[in-house]
């Protein structure tokens, strides 16, 4: 971890990746509130999804993007349930950026170390819910074997690590239900 962005853009950004400490909370909080804040695919409840996984026990990396020592964006992963059995899959968000620090590499940079951290546990893979465009460049793409019911399929990206695909309905944990 502590990786910065190899972008000519972002160099002079000094980006710090860490894990998260309980100091963090307030700002993950403010910095997930704030990046979802005027998302039309967003709930607005994002920071409660984090907050239940934390609470849960579930929360099972949580990467915090500092830049001159305050926190501007922030990545969670958990464990997903796949209908046929597989282990040790995750899915990963939410990921989130200070509005002022998006496209300038903070969220490339949580995106290499939250895949760097799955890839030193072992993980058998990850999925994700997202732009298909920007997620492809870190490997990942729509798998038919893999099914998010009630979303669109485009949207549903898979990254495989070790083994083999797994085949089924994957399931977050119930944190991802949180209103509130």
């Amino acid at each position: 971890m502590g990786s910065a962005s190899a972008d000519p853009d972002t160099r002079s950004l000094k980006i710090n990746i860490r894990s998260e400490t309980e100091a963090d909370i307030t700002a993950i909080c403010e910095v997930t509130k704030t990046a979802f804040k005027d998302d039309p695919h967003g709930n607005q409840t994002e920071h409660l999804i984090v907050d239940a996984l934390r609470t849960s026990g579930c929360l099972t990396v949580s990467l915090v993007a500092e830049i001159d020592d305050a926190v501007v964006g922030h990545v969670a992963l958990s464990p997903v349930s796949i209908s046929d059995g597989a282990s040790d899959w995750y899915g990963l968000g939410p990921i989130s950026v200070m509005p002022a620090y998006q496209g300038k590499g903070v969220g490339s940079a949580l995106m290499n170390d939250a895949l760097a951290t799955l890839k030193a546990m072992d993980a058998a893979g990850c999925v994700l819910l997202g732009d298909p465009e920007y997620y492809r460049q870190f490997g990942f793409t729509v798998d038919s074997r893999l099914q998010f019911p009630g979303v669109p399929t485009e949207y549903f990206q898979a990254l495989l690590f070790n083994g083999a695909m797994p085949e089924g309905d994957v399931t977050y944990h119930d944190s991802f239900y949180a209103l509130g």
